[in-house]
């Protein structure tokens, strides 16, 4: 992203006293961890509306922030096709939003229930009860490996932002989000991570507000030239009923693809299981999973809604370069249009990091949650000390941030389109993992050998859609659970009869003879 000026002393202090407090706030309200459940839970006494801006929080990036706008920014290029992405911006990314919604309700009803039966720390428990040991290592290694890959990914893609505005290298930039968020997520486990969340949630929205309202300011006709401008090129379109699974955004693959989506992500990934675990009840996690549905919504309606104001302001005013891609529309806008030395960019630019820091410091809890309880323990099969698995939480949380460090700094040495390759292939976790639950769910005499034929069946089958296909991504979620789930459950028909393949029981009646 080629700039010609570096930000102003007066942006950058606003931006850096954002870092500063972060941290310093992330520490101050998680000190007094005495043992392990108050570093990865939080005492189990959290309130619902915090777990709610956190799940939000955490579940928008860096990457959501920039790029949801250049859905809707973008136009029609001379020679382009029906499928070509930079077609008919709009809003029809919210039928995936609303997709999300469903699958929410979908989890409250169904995998919530078995989260709250006995103590548990990791989503993955829930499968060892089922199945065994071995089907759930093989889960949490999903979840870590693709989260890691995935979170140090959006890492470097925050850096870029970053490395522009204050001209240091990029791997400086990315050790300066890096260790900001591990100092805090380290010293106050998920209390930290949740309240930080919430804070987060409120400066990023409150940055996208103050973009639009400076867009809207600058426009000579404000409001209403823009909603007249949506009217003429056709933005406030939201309703796609088309049936090629090629493309991204239509009614069906918004619902049933976001459904299976959210059913994934939020059903079956640590990250989000571990904050539902945090709440006080039951009922209060299943509050804060649907309330965070119609947030989500109401949070990309504003994205959006960004993305047609930037499209209408840049129809009247001419960048200084073309833009190579829409992903980089508001970022320039940002450092290019926006009053230098007045702290808006410093503002908007913490907004950007906001979003990338409630994903990252979530993901170094919960991935230490995963790592401890899902491989050091069994490993360990002695008893330690509360105070012993405290710190050896606090060391992966160490551990878990310099990967992705490591992989933020590597992934500048590869093209673009290989990155966006990585971040397509973490996303196979959220249906492959739903395909494993739903046999657990599901099925009574599918044990752990065939349901780990069926995970790796469904691996293959997703790397083929992935390479071999034009399958929008938006099916993934469907496809993978969908394979995963008919062939374990064809495996363990060519199995029955065999000696040891299995249970004879689901997860709700071996959870009850337990």
């Amino acid at each position: 992203m080629p700039l010609d000026s570096a930000i102003a002393p007066a942006d950058l202090a606003v931006l850096l006293a954002y870092l500063v407090g972060i941290v310093l706030f992330g520490i101050w309200v998680g000190r007094g961890q005495r043992n392990v459940t108050d570093y990865l839970l939080g005492g189990r006494d959290l309130p619902w509306w915090a777990i709610l801006g956190s799940i939000v929080a955490t579940e928008t990036s860096t990457v959501t922030f920039l790029s949801v706008p250049g859905l809707a920014f973008a136009a029609r290029q001379p020679g382009a096709t029906a499928l070509d992405p930079q077609v008919g911006g709009d809003l029809r990314f919210l039928q995936l939003a609303c997709g999300l919604l469903v699958g929410r309700c979908l989890i409250v009803y169904f995998l919530l229930p078995l989260f709250f039966r006995g103590q548990l720390f990791s989503a993955y428990e829930v499968l060892q009860h089922r199945f065994g040991g071995a089907t759930k290592r093989v889960a949490s290694l999903v979840f870590l490996l693709t989260r890691n890959v995935g979170d140090g990914l959006r890492l470097f893609l925050t850096a870029i932002v970053l490395t522009a505005m204050i001209d240091l290298p990029l791997a400086w930039c990315v050790v300066i989000v890096g260790v900001s968020t591990i100092i805090y997520t380290f010293a106050g486990g998920i209390k930290s991570v949740i309240w930080s969340d919430c804070i987060q949630f409120v400066v990023y929205v409150g940055g996208a507000i103050l973009a639009l309202a400076v867009i809207l300011h600058r426009l000579p006709g404000g409001w209403w030239e823009c909603v007249a401008f949506a009217q003429d090129t056709g933005k406030f379109r939201i309703l796609d009923s088309s049936c090629d699974l090629r493309l991204n955004f239509t009614i069906w693959s918004g619902i049933i693809g976001g459904a299976f989506l959210a059913l994934g992500t939020h059903g079956t990934d640590q990250m989000m299981v571990q904050r539902y675990l945090c709440a006080r009840r039951q009922r209060d996690a299943g509050v804060a999973l649907i309330a965070s549905g119609a947030v989500v919504i109401a949070q990309f309606a504003l994205f959006l809604l960004l993305g047609v104001a930037l499209a209408c302001f840049y129809a009247h005013v001419r960048p200084a370069a073309s833009f190579d891609s829409t992903d980089r529309v508001l970022s320039r806008f940002i450092v290019e249009e926006l009053p230098a030395g007045w702290g808006l960019i410093g503002v908007i630019l913490a907004a950007v990091f906001a979003a990338a820091m409630s994903t990252l410091s979530g993901s170094l809890n919960s991935s230490a949650s995963a790592a401890v309880h899902d491989f050091y323990l069994p490993w360990r099969r002695a008893a330690v000390s509360e105070r012993h698995l405290l710190w050896v939480s606090r060391g992966c949380t160490v551990l878990f941030g310099i990967i992705q460090i490591g992989i933020g700094i590597v992934a500048q040495y590869f093209a673009t389109a290989v990155v966006n390759d990585v971040l397509a292939i973490a996303s196979f976790a959220a249906g492959l993992l739903l395909g494993i639950f739903a046999l657990g769910v599901f099925t009574r005499r599918v044990g752990q050998r065939a349901a780990l034929v069926g995970l790796v069946t469904g691996l293959l089958v997703l790397t083929w859609v992935k390479f071999g296909t034009p399958v929008a991504y938006t099916w993934y979620g469907v496809i993978g659970a969908a394979t995963t789930f008919a062939a374990g459950l064809l495996a363990s028909c060519c199995w029955a009869g065999a000696q040891g393949d299995g249970s004879t029981s689901s997860l709700d009646e071996s959870e009850t003879a337990r």
